[in-house]
């Protein structure tokens, strides 16, 4: 007997093979199977997605057969499928490519044999561990969070100032799901890997009791057999617990019951590589439809009612100091529940309270100081006293150019339009867009000049330049100062950053440097100044997310500071601008983010951005520019000529460069598309996607390599 099955396989939005493919099968297989097909020449991984009535007329000539099934392994649910079939409909991206991509690699390789072996290993038993969740007392505003939590069904945003226990009251959430159900699982999210290890740790230990075999990581830093252990045993409903960064949103989870998003602002939840999906907002979709009725009845662990919700229900907790202004919309016209924790851990009299900001004005500084005097004198105290400092500038390297003053030449990159930054570390000029690296050259290329200079600071100069302005300075105990820097350049070895962090956590770093990547989520207990030394950029930038991203970043740099009681009042906050009097330096000293958050908003409401308007970004990558922007220009006068579906309510601009307009060679425009509606904007792409293939085939684009659709980008 012949069966038909609909089946995807990873390929591109952009190829012509973009939907599920018809295979013909000896075997009866449900849809969620995992299995071999061929795909021209080779031989790859697919879905079943539905089982085809049986196409009597259709030869068996047309259909390839599948080559094997990967038996023993459990059928992807159909709320899975659901969730990669709306994530590839919404982001206009190929199913195939999502459904993949959200599979670990190394199941992409095993046979039959190899996968069989995997999953008979035994699960090791959980340890006779005490439970130890209430032993630690929980402060009012905590309690009161995760009552309100309770008794809700909305999504909810738990807003709370760093410090506040936000982490606390993930573990309760998380505690109290997996004791009232003995198969459900929780899905912990972080914005970057190196967040994940430490609040692993914390997980770890609290839930000890369930065994490591249940508590499991998923992130792209561990290694391919890591990877697929983990995705195995949270499949097989083995692992109540996962956490991971943004691709652990797709993670196979049969008893899904709560999702926590910590630091829901980050913009690091959102893919900027093929599929562009938002996986906080993909949380908000995936626990509606683990909820949903249908969802309940095809659970093998449905249940009666359980304190007045539904059987299945399935929650979602975002948490932040800093709220994406999406998020804190929807709290305010009631679609999200918000939890507010204002006051830092350790009551009313001894908490640590937040760092008072002070505002440098530049302009009264001495000219081309990098570091203010006051700021350098406050320091130094600092370090006298046996005290922490974290000094945050988000530019790595040593400078961003290497100039020659006397012909005009620069550092830049023959493969993009970018300059290469100067690393003095390996002397070396390295370009952060392709990776082209070379030696500094001894003079300059262009004239032969030996005088040429770095121009502006990143990380590395700074670091340099705070030991040479404070090298008479000692510790208390008379011993010098030290001085550590934390950046994507000191911690690319395995195990780096771990060890820099537990060396700030030993107290044997006086001064930290780094760039963004210490500015959020780390519990430093000993640092009581924080200082941002270049930030006027973003006030200005093009970009209107720019002003959001900053107001946060500078919110969790400053939670960085006074996080231990005893340090609280002393605390502080410095800011060097030469803009002192911006409406966001005036809401950061009040630590006041509901003001900050109205007033961005008024103003995204007045010119129809999100979350009051919706947009798509259409990329295109050619060898030549005008390739690039005539593409998506004639792909745009298609789509009006044809009057697609919702035309009427959408507005396409001219095509034009992208802000780094060349990488690796590639020349790169973009179109920007925006509706006041969201339902007319994805009618519209959806209609558009056909013409966008049929312009790149009838059209002189030849040169043109891809093309993709970025939908709610996050920079424009």
């Amino acid at each position: 007997m012949r069966y038909w099955l609909s089946i995807v396989v990873a390929t591109p939005a952009h190829s012509s093979v973009a939907g599920p493919l018809t295979y013909r099968s000896e075997w009866s297989l449900p849809p969620g199977s995992l299995v071999r097909v061929p795909l021209g020449k080779r031989e790859v991984l697919g879905v079943v997605w539905e089982v085809l009535p049986d196409s009597g007329d259709l030869p068996e000539t047309q259909a390839k057969a599948v080559l094997g099934a990967l038996d023993g392994l459990a059928p992807l649910s159909a709320t899975w499928r659901r969730l990669v079939g709306f994530t590839a409909s919404y982001y206009q991206r190929s199913i195939g490519e999502v459904a993949l991509a959200a599979l670990p690699p190394q199941l992409r390789e095993l046979s039959t044999v190899q996968l069989a072996r995997r999953l008979k290993r035994p699960v090791a038993p959980a340890p006779d561990t005490p439970d130890t969740t209430d032993l630690i007392a929980l402060s009012a505003e905590q309690e009161r969070a995760i009552a309100e939590f309770d008794a809700d069904t909305r999504p909810a945003l738990l807003f709370g100032a760093t410090g506040s226990g936000k982490t606390e009251v993930y573990l309760r959430a998380a505690a109290k799901v997996l004791a009232s159900d003995a198969s459900a699982q929780v899905l912990v999210m972080v914005p970057e890997i190196n967040l994940t290890p430490q609040l692993q740790a914390r997980f770890e230990e609290r839930f000890a009791h369930l065994g490591k075999a249940q508590v499991v990581a998923l992130h792209s830093g561990l290694t391919p057999a890591q990877r697929l252990k983990s995705w195995l045993a949270a499949h097989a409903g083995q692992a109540r617990l996962v956490l991971g960064t943004r691709m652990a949103i797709f993670a196979s989870l049969p008893n899904l019951r709560l999702i926590v998003v910590d630091e829901e602002h980050d913009p690091s939840y959102k893919q900027q590589e093929g599929a562009r999906y938002s996986a906080r907002d993909l949380a908000i979709y995936r626990a509606m439809i683990e909820s949903s009725p249908d969802n309940a009845a095809e659970s093998a662990d449905a249940r009666a009612t359980q304190e007045g919700k539904p059987a299945g229900m399935c929650r979602v907790l975002l948490g932040s100091a800093t709220p994406s202004l999406e998020s804190w919309q929807a709290t305010v016209v009631g679609r999200y529940q918000r939890l507010t924790m204002n006051e830092r851990i350790g009551g009313a009299e001894q908490q640590g309270s937040l760092p008072a900001v002070r505002l440098v004005d530049m302009n009264h500084q001495p000219k081309h100081c990098t570091i203010a005097p006051p700021l350098l004198d406050a320091i130094a105290q600092r370090i006298a006293r046996g005290e922490q400092s974290l000094i945050f500038l988000n530019r790595r390297g040593y400078a961003p150019v290497l100039a020659c003053h006397d012909c005009g030449w620069k550092s830049e990159c023959p493969h993009c339009s970018a300059f290469r930054v100067f690393h003095k570390i390996d002397r070396t000029l390295r370009c952060h867009h392709c990776g082209f690296t070379e030696r500094v050259p001894r003079a300059c290329p262009a004239c032969g000049n030996i005088d040429i200079a770095p121009v502006g600071k990143g990380t590395e100069r700074l670091e340099e330049h705070i030991a040479e302005l404070l090298a008479g300075v000692t510790r208390p105990d008379g011993s010098p100062l030290r001085i550590a820097r934390i950046d994507a350049d000191t911690t690319r070895l395995k195990g780096a950053l771990e060890s820099q962090l537990a060396s700030v956590h030993a107290r044997e770093v006086d001064v930290l440097v780094g760039t963004q990547m210490i500015a959020k989520g780390h519990d430093f207990r000993h640092i009581t100044l924080v200082a941002a030394i270049n930030p006027d950029g973003a006030l200005f930038s093009s970009d209107f997310r720019a002003p959001e991203r900053l107001f946060g970043l500078l919110m969790q740099a400053a939670g960085r500071a006074g996080r231990d009681a005893d340090h609280g009042e002393a605390s502080e906050m410095w800011v060097q601008t030469f803009h002192p009097q911006h409406p966001l330096f005036a809401a950061l000293k009040k630590h006041d983010y509901p003001a900050f958050a109205a007033q961005e908003l008024k103003e995204r409401e007045a010119a129809g951005m999100s979350p009051f308007g919706f947009s798509a970004l259409v990329r295109a990558e050619a060898r030549d520019q005008a390739v690039a922007q005539g593409f998506l220009n004639a792909a745009a006068a298609a789509a009006q000529t044809q009057q697609l579906p919702g035309h009427d309510a959408v507005t396409p601009y001219p095509a034009v460069p992208m802000t780094i307009q060349r990488v690796a060679n590639i020349e790169r425009a973009q179109m920007l598309v925006e509706s006041p509606s969201r339902a007319a904007l994805q009618r519209f792409l959806a209609a558009w996607q056909p013409l966008l293939h049929q312009t790149r085939q009838q059209g002189d684009f030849k040169s043109l390599v891809r093309w993709a659709i970025d939908v709610d980008p996050l920079a424009i």
